[in-house]
């Protein structure tokens, strides 16, 4: 008021001042201890501040009264309220504030108790303090705002301070001086003019938020002072402050619209009144719509699911999270979660719990929710440390409600859908400041994601150049761009989890996964994990997801208990991700000997690999096996971490063969198998001879006629068919025959008499009878196919895997004899297990 006399006193505000400031100096914790705001004095001296924070639901303990004049007219008390906390600040401590011009305190409320939505707020919510919540979209470059101007007047010398600015350049009406008139001639002094940092942000709606059918709103913040560049692009934002109106600049400067009213009005007055036709909305009395609505924030807070009461340290990059950060009570919490007993097999149930089965993917997601451990080389290049998941699989495979699932848990996380999805949407474009006019960068997907993860559904069909787009984002992390003038290289590290369907609507196991996939390799690649899901009818596995189903319906929340509830996960998770785990020694070594293999069985005959196993893969088994160290709390990556890792790698479709084996090379001469079909478990010599009694030709079409007639199971061995079987069957009988093999190695160890193996025709009956206790057969020949298939598993185990070895396979008897005898069975064989071989 200095400008015009300072005649004008607001009694109510200096009341309200002087209220405020009793509050500053009186307020105390549960009414005991020290006076709370001294504390942050001593926080602002520290920080070089010139911003004081209160805590709003300490002014609503304190004063009901002011409380309320606070939230009703905050706008009209504002200056008030950085008087009170000045003169608080200079009464405890005068040498806080310099004695400059431009300094002045802020005041900042945070932690309102009601946050609004977007769409509420209305002009009824104007000069009303408020907290609304929203996604940033869209941050503009930091500026200088004039908030108090000095003015010379260039007729007379006289110098005017504190002209406020109204949302424009703002100059003194008339000179103070009684014998100088002058209107228009003056001159800014800038160095006692109080200028502020300003930034412009563009806010939108949550997801969650929007009504059916509408589009997101969008509004533009004013943020000033201390709290520039604390919002960023991607971010979940509460900011508290006031509404304002202000000029809709586009509206009052739309040359366009007035020239063209203007020519239609002068063309009305030539002709006749009579013949005006059709007006517009003006004609009713609506005035121009050339105000709109914008939001001046004084605190930002980022609504990260956390209780982070230290609005101060806001951390610049998720790259500099420490242990300081969590209470005693949420380490205490994480550490009792660790001390579960089989605490990582509960905390992968514990993920989508809505979704029933499907441990490997739910495995996977924990595993990409965790990440490995981001590294630089000493030239700077950086080497990812996000884990990128792919989901490939038949229709209504819960592949959708995953990724909803991980969009949701996770603080930054984008989920878009691939055809609506263009390269510039999911990576940035650059777009036309509307107001100045400048060039700016828009952030797209990828990077509103960035330290989070971005969920894309349908990948598959994607464009193929929207594809191309997001290769640099998936290994290097990084956007560039090169549009308009602007050069940039903007950060992406982002997890991906993409899901996609075959491309035959379901997936066609007898083609390898490049087959099923519209997918281009150097994509493929830079997933680490490609899980396949397939819908296969079986009756067990129906019955119990109809039962998850119907139940989660009918129960709703009851229906599901997981161990850990979504709240401890994202605490685990939070806390697991600040750990930064190292190789030792001996994992180091069996990566490098788990990748040769790996690479040896990419270059084995007959293999159908999905890709070529690349370096990517061994970087892939580092950040799955550190991921792993971090879901463990270790902070060294041990070889048992590696082991799980190199599983994880193979039993995602990496190499698709997995998915179904051709056991034919290894039936037993067919023929033989066969022949024991029919005789189910006669004598192997009588089978022998029966079936070698016809020529060859007739032995071979007779043999599997008999199999057909009478087995006809999926293994049936016409003409041109061969024996294959499933990667998951193919590992259960493996594990069960080695597992009885060493079982049986130990029973003879401990008794010290028996033969140190065991026959096949004892293996194979072993594994028959403890199938048929389940009551897995029906008929007898459905036992006699699944002797078939496991005398293939246990030939493959032999010659192929190397799992099995041969002690003593009695063919030195036959060989001695004079005239040539008919081959042994492998029946009699001595089985044991190859010694070299780890049981995972």
């Amino acid at each position: 008021m200095e400008a015009f006399g300072g005649f004008l006193v607001d009694e109510k505000a200096v009341r309200v001042e002087n209220i405020f400031l009793d509050f500053l100096k009186s307020f105390r914790m549960g009414g005991e201890g020290e006076v709370y705001y001294e504390a942050e004095i001593e926080a602002m001296i520290n920080n070089e501040s010139t911003t004081m924070f209160i805590d709003f639901s300490h002014v609503m303990l304190f004063n009901n009264l002011l409380q309320k004049a606070i939230s009703d007219e905050f706008l009209r008390f504002e200056p008030y309220l950085k008087n009170a906390c000045k003169r608080f600040v200079m009464e405890r401590r005068s040498n806080a504030i310099p004695d400059d011009v431009n300094k002045d305190i802020n005041v900042a409320f945070f932690n309102l108790p009601a946050s609004k939505r977007l769409r509420e707020l209305t002009t009824a919510e104007i000069g009303k303090l408020v907290s609304v919540k929203g996604v940033v979209t869209r941050t503009s470059e930091v500026r200088p705002e004039l908030l108090h101007g000095t003015f010379k007047c260039l007729e007379c010398g006289g110098v005017i301070k504190n002209v406020e600015q109204q949302y424009k350049y703002t100059e003194p009406t008339i000179c103070v001086n009684a014998t100088c008139a002058n209107r228009a001639r003056w001159a800014l002094l800038r160095q006692e003019s109080k200028f502020a940092d300003w930034q412009r942000v563009r806010m939108q709606e949550t997801s969650k938020e929007i009504p059916a059918g509408s589009l997101p709103r969008s509004l533009d913040v004013i943020i000033r002072h201390e709290i520039v560049e604390k919002a960023r692009a991607g971010d979940t934002v509460i900011f508290t402050g006031t509404v304002v109106v202000i000029p809709d600049i586009l509206a009052l400067a739309a040359p366009g619209e007035r020239s063209e009213v203007s020519r239609q009005a002068s063309q009305r007055s030539n002709g006749a009144a009579g013949h005006e036709g059709v007006r517009g909305l003006r004609a009713l009395g609506v005035r121009d719509l050339s105000y709109r609505l914008a939001f001046i924030a004084n605190s930002v807070q980022i609504s990260d699911g956390r209780q982070d009461t230290d609005i101060r340290n806001r951390k610049k990059d998720a790259d500099d999270d420490d242990h300081q950060q969590f209470t005693a009570e949420e380490q205490d919490e994480v550490q009792r979660m660790r001390n579960t007993p089989d605490f990582f097999n509960k905390i992968v149930d514990s993920i989508a719990p809505t979704v029933f089965g499907h441990q490997d993917i739910k495995r996977a997601i924990l595993l990409m929710l965790l990440g490995g451990v981001h590294k630089f080389t000493h030239e700077g290049i950086n080497l990812r440390g996000d884990i990128n998941v792919c989901i490939v699989g038949d229709p209504s495979c819960a592949k959708s409600q995953f990724l909803k699932y991980a969009a949701g848990i996770v603080p930054r996380s984008v989920y878009t859908s691939g055809k609506s999805s263009s390269a510039a949407g999911l990576t940035a474009t650059v777009a036309k400041e509307p107001e100045t006019g400048e060039f700016c960068i828009e952030a797209g997907a990828l990077m509103l994601a960035d330290n989070g993860i971005c969920c894309i559904d349908e990948f598959d069909k994607m464009d193929v150049r929207d594809q191309v787009a997001i290769h640099e984002a998936m290994e290097q992390q990084t956007i560039s761009i090169t549009k308009a003038g602007i050069q940039a290289t903007l950060n992406a590290r982002t997890s991906i989890l993409a899901a996609a369907n075959p491309t035959g609507g379901r997936y066609d196991k007898s083609k390898p996964l490049k087959y099923n996939v519209a997918l281009p390799p150097p994509i493929l690649s830079r997933f680490d994990l490609v899980y396949v899901m397939i819908d296969d009818p079986d009756d067990q596995t129906d019955y119990h997801i109809a039962h998850h189903i119907v139940r989660v319906h009918q129960k709703r929340e009851e229906a599901l208990s997981p161990t850990f509830t979504t709240a401890q996960l994202k605490r685990y998770i939070a806390y697991a991700k600040t750990l930064k785990p190292k190789l030792n020694s001996d994992a180091r070594k069996l990566l490098v000997d788990s990748y040769v293999a790996l690479r040896r069985g990419d270059t084995a005959p007959g293999s159908r690999v999905a890709y070529r196993m690349t370096v990517r893969q061994l970087e892939a088994l580092i950040r799955l096996s550190e991921a792993i160290a971090r879901s463990y709390l270790e902070l060294q990556v041990k070889p048992h971490h590696v082991r799980l890792a190199v599983r994880l790698l193979k039993t995602s479709i990496i190499s698709v063969e997995s998915s179904e084996i051709d056991l034919s090379e290894f039936e037993d001469s067919r023929d033989n198998v066969e022949g024991n079909v029919n005789g189910n478990n006669g004598t192997d010599h009588g089978d022998d001879n029966g079936n070698n009694g016809t020529g060859p030709g007739d032995q071979t079409t007779n043999g599997r006629a008999s199999v057909n007639g009478e087995g006809g199971s999926g293994s049936a061995n016409q003409q041109g068919k061969k024996l294959i079987i499933s990667d998951e069957y193919f590992q259960r009988v493996t594990q069960a025959l080695i597992m009885r093999l060493r079982q049986h190695e130990e029973d003879v160890r401990q008794s010290g008499t028996g033969l140190a193996g065991m026959r096949q025709r004892d293996l194979i009956q072993w594994y028959v009878s403890q199938q048929n206790e389940k009551n897995n057969y029906d008929f007898v020949e459905e036992a006699a196919a699944e002797v078939s298939k496991i005398k293939a598993i246990i030939e493959s185990l032999i010659r192929r895997e190397g799992h099995l070895i041969v002690l003593d396979d009695e063919r030195q008897a036959a060989e001695g004899e004079g005239p040539p005898q008919p081959p042994v069975s492998r029946n009699d064989r001595i089985l044991a297990v190859a010694p070299n071989y780890v049981i995972d």
